[in-house]
């Protein structure tokens, strides 16, 4: 591994994920972000971001070929609609893209489930807040015995769900469901998410209901799921089961709770902060193997 110097990346999207972003990146031992990208220089995470030493770019996406580096690494938290666009222009700058909407036009990465699969892929998408939280439970359930379908049901602070969250409603339901059964190995996915208007704001909570097919070891199934929540916790620390999985005949029910870092955001907007964090141990690993491969 090249320890000499840091991968370099850009941030499209200023607002409340893509400033957590830039927080957790700042610290990061293999990383290095240089430029944030947004549409108006006055904005609150533009002026973060030049408190941190990041070129900001008023400019759209665009704006990045006229940075004296190129970015190799770029992270859009824009929007689904924006994404196309935005991940055209990486492919053409020859960045490596990690998408935090839910556009899905690259394979669904979640880290703890696919990362070593994807780590080649010029664009990697990180499902949605739902889908890091509960996709890889339903795969570790998977793993030990065949899920015939799986649900699960998104409660989020309504104060965590800003603009982008919220005409993106459709995206995640959709882009959940589709990685339930890609990336959590259910036959049938289906995905709800609740917002709460709750004073003071919730927690961000998940609950994962799994049909089994057939014949199972309850005791396989449980060693199975807790070993996964460990191995999410190495990546986002506030994530937690809030109880042992709970089997009923042929249905496995999972709660799970999730608990931010307070980077940037406040501590109830767990939704947004696994995915930050998820987004930056996926950049990280893929960092880590371009120093390896310039050694």
């Amino acid at each position: 591994m090249n320890l000499s110097r840091k991968v370099t990346a850009a941030i499209i999207g200023p607002g409340n994920i893509g400033s957590d972003l830039m927080m957790k990146l700042l610290r990061s031992d293999v990383i290095q972000p240089i430029a944030m990208i947004g549409v108006s220089d006055d904005s609150r995470g533009m002026k973060m971001a030049r408190e941190n030493g990041l070129t900001t770019v008023p400019t759209g996406i665009d704006g990045i070929k006229d940075l004296e580096v190129i970015p190799e690494l770029i992270f859009d938290a824009t929007s689904a609609y924006a994404h196309e666009y935005n991940a055209a222009v990486a492919k053409e700058l020859g960045s490596r893209m990690f998408d935090l909407t839910p556009a899905a036009i690259g394979p669904f990465v979640s880290p703890t489930v696919n990362l070593e699969e994807h780590i080649d892929a010029e664009n990697v998408n990180m499902i949605t807040c739902g889908g890091q939280a509960t996709t890889p439970i339903i795969s570790a359930i998977s793993d030990v015995a065949p899920v015939e379908y799986a649900e699960i049901v998104a409660t989020i602070s309504s104060k965590s769900a800003g603009p982008g969250t919220r005409a993106n409603i459709d995206e995640f339901t959709e882009t959940t469901a589709k990685a339930i059964e890609e990336v959590g190995g259910a036959k049938k996915g289906k995905a709800i998410i609740i917002l709460n208007p709750a004073e003071p704001p919730i927690l961000m909570r998940d609950t994962i209901y799994t049909l089994i097919e057939g014949e199972f070891e309850e005791a396989a199934v449980i060693a199975s799921v807790e070993k996964r929540a460990k191995e999410i916790q190495a990546i986002v620390p506030g994530y937690r089961l809030r109880t042992a999985p709970i089997i009923d005949g042929q249905l496995v029910t999972v709660f799970v709770e999730v608990e931010g870092a307070g980077d940037y955001l406040p501590v109830y907007s767990g939704n947004l902060d696994i995915m930050t964090a998820s987004a930056v141990g996926v950049a990280e690993r893929v960092a880590r193997e371009i120093l390896k491969k310039e050694a």
